[in-house]
Order: C-alpha cells, then sequence, then structure tokens
C-alpha cells in the first residue's frame, strides 16, 4: 500500500485563502454594518439594541455595538489577511453568542433559523485561523506571518470562545431582567 501526499503550490493556495478570505470577510463586514449602520436592510444600532434586550443582553445599545463592531473588524481584518487568528477570535464569540442565543432552538438548518450559518462562520474562521492566510495577504507582505505559532492561534481561538462564555453568562433572563 503506498502513501500519496497532496501539495500544492503557495500560489495556487494563496490564491484559494485570498477568494475564501475576501468573500468571509467582506460579508461579516456587511453583516456588522446591518447592525450598526442598519445596512442592506438591518435594523441598525438602536432597532438591534431592543433585540438584544429581547434576549436578555442588558444594555442591549453596548451588546449590540461590542458584536457589530467584532464582526466589522474580523471581517476587516480576515479580508485583508492581517494579524492572523486575531479576526478570526473576534469573530468566535459573536458566533458562539449567535448559535446558542438565538439560533439553538432553531436547530440546525438556516431554514428553521437553527445554527448554521454562525456555525459555518465560526467553522470558517477557525478553518483560518489554523492554515494562516496564505501568500496574498498582508501578514505575508508585511512578514509577520511566521508569528502566529500554532500556540499562539489556539491561545487566540480560546480567548474568543471564553469571551463567548462570558457574554452567554452575562445573559439575564426576561424574568430576571423584568425585576432589575
Amino acid at each position: 500500500m503506498s502513501t500519496t501526499s497532496y501539495v500544492t503550490d503557495a500560489a495556487t493556495l494563496g490564491t484559494g485563502l485570498l477568494l475564501g478570505r475576501l468573500i468571509f470577510g467582506v460579508l461579516m463586514v456587511a453583516h456588522g454594518g446591518q447592525k450598526l449602520f442598519g445596512w442592506l436592510g438591518g435594523y441598525g444600532l438602536a432597532g438591534t439594541a431592543g433585540f438584544f434586550e429581547q434576549l436578555g443582553f442588558r444594555p442591549g445599545r453596548l451588546f449590540v455595538l461590542t458584536a457589530s463592531l467584532s464582526e466589522v473588524v474580523s471581517g476587516i481584518l480576515i479580508a485583508l489577511g492581517l494579524f492572523g487568528p486575531v479576526g478570526p477570535a473576534l469573530l468566535l464569540p459573536v458566533m458562539i453568542v449567535a448559535a446558542v442565543s438565538v439560533h439553538w432552538k432553531g436547530g440546525l438548518f438556516a431554514a428553521t433559523n437553527g445554527i448554521e450559518v454562525p456555525l459555518l462562520y465560526a467553522t470558517g474562521a477557525v478553518v483560518l485561523a489554523f492554515t494562516g492566510y496564505g501568500l496574498f495577504s498582508l501578514d505575508s507582505v508585511l512578514g509577520i506571518d511566521h508569528i502566529w505559532t500554532p500556540a499562539l492561534k489556539v491561545a487566540a481561538l480560546a480567548v474568543g470562545a471564553v469571551g463567548g462564555v462570558l457574554n452567554l453568562l452575562a445573559r439575564r433572563s426576561a424574568a430576571v431582567a423584568a425585576t432589575a
């Protein structure tokens, strides 16, 4: 039995990562912009703050501002291929909170408002954090892509995951929020 390994050249890999990063990053900026500015059919800061408060995140405006800025900044960093796992680590807590607080009761698929979309975004972020951004990234151009060791990648993602859990712990049930 022979073992075959698959190897691709850096330019092909870099091109694929660039395409994925650009689409992923731009969509994440737009997603955050819906909450922050009301772009593309979003409800803006005030409208989304009311929704967040209904979910138990008080003060809603602060939580929306944090979530939407995290989405916008992570999207920009990912699209540019800058600062390695930082962008994915900023995105991870937002997707954890969205999956648990908004989409969990809908099951798996997006058609039933399930966790599919935040799960895909979170998975994409983790994949990019581990693979790196590739040849056509600012990290590569600036010569800083080598500093993102496996340990730093895991640490950044762990901080992001802990941030998601802490946000969920900060959430108050509707009954508790009504008496506060």
